[in-house]
């Protein structure tokens, strides 16, 4: 297994600089003269080539690329055009937790509960809630998603008033704020991740369980912690819960909207993949047996189930950056999303690169993890990739 992630390692190295070669050619091939654009043409023309070399934009296009890919793998990705002098890495830096905080709850809220309703219904297919829970889930994921999220925006917040219309905080409240945004976000990300760690080893150790009052107790042990650790965690820092509460004020309805659509997909998926594993012999084999319903749908079934939906899940939080450019946009939520289209809308290149180059590293992670964890899942692929 070691062996064949260091191999995976090396070819994802050499990948990703063919990805950001295409990358910068592609962008600096955009029409328009971005020399013109960002720098003033009444400057004198000494002030000009200054400006323009401070800018990296002198010279020529295998030049400004070779210099790009010597500064980009020691770590200066240069300087943003549109927010200058601020560099690239600051401004994503920026970003970045904002993105991070409302997609992957989503993504993992979306995940949980499809795979839980997603096994049920084709553990209790052909009744008449499985028909109208699937094709309610059917209109959910063929929506059209900017159109749905202005209806939640119309009804939840122009016409029940319940969440704010856009934008991630109230800014009066953050007028004299003690902390920024990144803080406050860094914290409820903390927390989260903490959280949810909890919450996987309590489902694992109960998982593992033979009898079923011992794992209901080992399942409670472990909600009950998670809970526990959250309150202690915020009521440490009591200066900081009404930001953190204003923040998922906002957050709520872009988390829900975004579930909403993912939820479907994924209990579709998981629909059809266990509908697909429960014709498997070893299933007939099981109940002949007279296994539990439980142990069959839970042990046998749903753990082979799992695979194309953690393929799904692992995908999915690798392009949040690019999926998010809609929801941000509808939502006004200053995230990576958002931060990609203005940058190149703007013609803003080097920003444009680190955001794509960013979601191509996640690309190439999310790819490998979903090697590994094929191998964690399924001993015959993990044999296979040992040797």
């Amino acid at each position: 297994m070691l062996r064949f992630i260091g191999r995976r390692l090396v070819q994802m190295f050499f990948l990703f600089l063919l990805f950001l070669t295409l990358l910068f050619f592609l962008l600096d091939a955009q029409p328009g003269d971005i020399t013109s654009q960002f720098l003033d043409p009444t400057i004198p023309a000494e002030i000009r080539a200054q400006l323009a070399e401070r800018l990296g934009l002198d010279g020529s296009v295998w030049s400004r690329w070779w210099n790009y890919m010597t500064n980009f793998l020691t770590g200066n990705l240069g300087l943003s055009f549109q927010q200058y002098p601020r560099t690239v890495t600051d401004v994503i830096a920026e970003r970045i937790p904002r993105t991070l905080f409302l997609f992957t709850f989503a993504t993992l809220l979306s995940y949980v509960l499809g795979f839980a309703l997603g096994k049920r219904l084709a553990w209790r297919r052909g009744g008449f809630s499985e028909h109208a829970v699937t094709i309610s889930g059917v209109l959910l994921y063929t929506v059209f998603y900017p159109w749905f999220a202005i209806i939640m925006i119309l009804i939840f917040s122009s016409g029940l008033g319940w969440f704010p219309i856009n934008g991630f905080l109230t800014p009066e409240l953050w007028r004299n704020a003690p902390f920024t945004g990144n803080e406050v976000f860094g914290q409820m990300i903390l927390s989260l991740v903490i959280a949810g760690l909890i919450l996987v080893a309590g489902s694992y150790f109960s998982r593992r369980q033979q009898e079923r009052r011992p794992a209901q107790i080992i399942r409670l042990v472990g909600y009950g912690s998670a809970i526990l650790f959250m309150t202690i965690f915020w009521a440490l820092k009591p200066e900081m819960r009404p930001f953190a509460s204003n923040i998922l004020h906002h957050s709520i309805l872009p988390v829900v909207t975004l579930a909403l659509v993912a939820f479907a997909g994924v209990m579709l998926l998981t629909r059809g993949s266990m509908l697909e594993t429960l014709k498997e012999d070893y299933i007939l084999t099981a109940q002949a047996k007279g296994v539990p319903e439980r142990d069959i749908r839970d042990k046998h079934a749903a753990r082979n189930a799992l695979l194309p939906v953690t393929t799904s899940f692992v995908l999915g939080l690798a392009f949040i950056i690019g999926g998010g450019i809609i929801t941000e946009t509808v939502f006004s939520w200053p995230g990576m999303g958002a931060l990609l289209l203005t940058s190149i809308v703007s013609e803003d290149i080097p920003v444009a690169i680190g955001a794509l180059a960013f979601t191509g590293v996640l690309a190439l992670v999310a790819h490998l993890l979903v090697d590994i964890l094929y191998a964690v899942l399924d001993p015959r692929i993990r044999i296979q990739t040992g040797n």
